[in-house]
């Protein structure tokens, strides 16, 4: 229930609305560099004042193709300055931005722009090709973004620069009530079909201020936009980056297995702050381990989607690169937590602070957490009993778009309604969260629960390993039993054991959590985020140990 008192004297119905975001960095920081690099490594280069020109000419242009206030835009596109322009410019004239998951299968990427209703789709020359299985999915004009003349094409298009170039660079952007949906994303779909989140600009404004105070970034910083823009708004860190007059890089199209346009960036545009997923930290730990000479790096880097493992988190602090961990969503724009160190624990040793680093964090002001059983009843925050965790807030999704499984997806008591992540987890007696695991990825053993996530870090802390996932396969007299799959060093391939790593978990596991067998592997799966593909694991490994 919520209780009406006094009226206040203050500007209560003033909107938030996205694009006052580069307005600001416009009026404020003019001459702020935003530096993005081409598909030939080349590097564009302008300012935000020349951005909010750019961003005005493209409002004018998507009026001119017939967008109307509520339509859906897609983009696929890599991290660009033009990424850049359209999360400003559709918003801005109260239409949707469509953030369309490039890795995703073709029917699923069919799907998204059906189900979503895109009229218009924004898209890199170098993605051409994933343009085609949406020409029968979609009636949809296409929009190629290119540095040169876009090559012909079988279906018709319109070329972004030369759309730019016919159109004022004034653009009187109206206010937009802060309810409407700006951008949308939708789930990578693990299970089913992906779902749809619209967030709204009241959301995505506030949920920026808080990435503002994660993240403390100010305008001394070069912030690097290594997580896709695609998903969940790269993190929302580009949008901090902005308010805070901060100098922006985008890398465009790079590859796991050359991260060499990322170091290069990161030393020749002196990157203070990043973000990203273990997927890239990993690899880029072992690029900079084989470099001679050594490069030293004064940066912070926040790291999501898995936990990261800790003998990564000392590698690159050794290269002047701080992990920061955090959690989030897509389904909470993303930010709920991020690991910082109380000042009540600063004279811990060593050891006991590495493993607070480990936990996902403190919840930002702005989000409520909460862990529940399978009845709904609320669990201690005592660092011991697993429940699932609950989040709400004013960033936080509240349903599907035209989804069904909106209705097993939310509890609700006397305060409200709240989402459900699906993630065991513990919290505990200082408010720092630990995810145990996805409840669908804990192993069920004997009776016995193992946390298949604190088995893969500790067997990525072996010096030889470069991944591991450890997953559940059902067995004949245990119900289930983990099985490790880990990926060597390349140095490594053929000088490691399985005994030596089972020796190595001996230091830390009881004997019954440790996998029966260990699979050396070239490469695990992963999703269409970077994360571990635990399903594709589980359905080629689910008679392993029936044979």
């Amino acid at each position: 229930m919520i209780v009406r008192g006094f009226p206040s004297t203050m500007m209560d119905d003033y909107q938030l609305n996205l694009t006052e975001m580069l307005r600001h960095a416009a009026k404020f920081f003019p001459s702020r560099e935003i530096a993005s690099r081409r598909l030939d490594g080349t590097m564009f280069r302008y300012n935000y004042l020349e951005a909010l020109k750019r961003v005005s000419k493209l409002a004018n242009a998507l009026e001119s193709l017939g967008v109307k206030v509520g339509n859906r835009i897609g983009v696929l596109s890599w991290n660009t300055h033009r990424f850049y322009e359209l999360y400003f410019a559709i918003p801005g004239i109260g239409a949707v931005l469509l953030e369309m998951n490039l890795r995703l299968h073709p029917e699923e990427m069919a799907y998204v722009a059906k189900h979503s209703g895109t009229k218009l789709i924004f898209i890199d020359e170098s993605l051409l090709p994933l343009a085609i299985p949406l020409l029968d999915a979609v009636k949809a004009k296409f929009v190629v973004m290119s540095d040169g003349k876009p090559p012909e094409t079988f279906f018709e298009t319109f070329n972004y620069e030369d759309l730019l170039k016919e159109q004022d660079e004034r653009y009187d952007f109206p206010v937009i009530d802060e309810k409407s949906a700006c951008l949308a994303c939708y789930t990578s779909g693990t299970t089913g079909k992906p779902k749809g989140v619209y967030y709204s600009h009241r959301a995505i404004y506030l949920h920026t201020l808080a990435i503002l105070t994660a993240q403390n970034v100010s305008s001394k910083d070069v912030y690097l936009q290594i997580v896709p823009m695609f998903h969940a708004q790269g993190w929302g860190g580009f949008f901090a980056a902005t308010i805070a007059g901060a100098k922006l890089v985008f890398p465009g199209r790079f590859m796991l297995d050359d991260l060499k346009p990322i170091v290069d960036l990161m030393l020749k545009e002196n990157v203070t702050v990043t973000g990203g997923a273990p997927a890239i930290f990993i690899p880029l730990l072992n690029y900079l381990q084989r470099m001679d000479p050594k490069p030293k790096f004064n940066m912070r880097a926040f790291s999501g989607a898995t936990e990261p493992p800790l003998a990564m988190m000392k590698g690159l602090k050794e290269f002047g690169i701080e992990i920061i961990h955090a959690y989030g969503a897509t389904e909470t724009s993303p930010l709920v937590c991020y690991n910082f160190l109380k000042p009540e624990l600063e004279e811990l040793g060593e050891d006991e602070k590495w493993e607070i680093r480990r936990k996902q964090g403190v919840s930002v002001f702005g989000v409520e957490v909460k862990l529940v059983d399978e009845n709904g009843r609320e669990l201690p925050w005592d660092g011991k009993t697993v429940g699932e965790l609950c989040i709400r807030g004013p960033w936080v999704i509240e349903e599907y778009y035209k989804d069904p499984r909106t209705f097993e997806s939310f509890i609700e008591d006397e305060t409200g309604k709240w989402w459900r992540s699906g993630d065991a987890a513990i919290i505990d007696p200082n408010g720092y969260i630990k995810i145990v695991d996805r409840f669908k990825d804990l192993i069920k053993s004997g009776g016995e629960w193992i946390s298949s996530v604190d088995l893969e870090n500790y067997i990525m802390a072996h010096p030889k390993v470069f991944e591991a996932c450890v997953i559940g396969v059902p067995h004949p007299k245990w119900q289930e039993r983990p099985l490790a799959i880990v990926v060597p060093k390349p140095e490594w391939r053929e000088k490691i054991t399985k005994e030596e790593i089972k020796e190595h978990l001996a230091k830390r596991f009881a004997k019954w959590q440790i996998p029966d067998e260990i699979l050396f592997v070239e490469e695990i799966p992963k999703t269409s985020v970077g994360k571990f593909s635990k399903r594709t694991l589980r359905e080629i490994y689910r008679d392993y140990y029936s044979k």
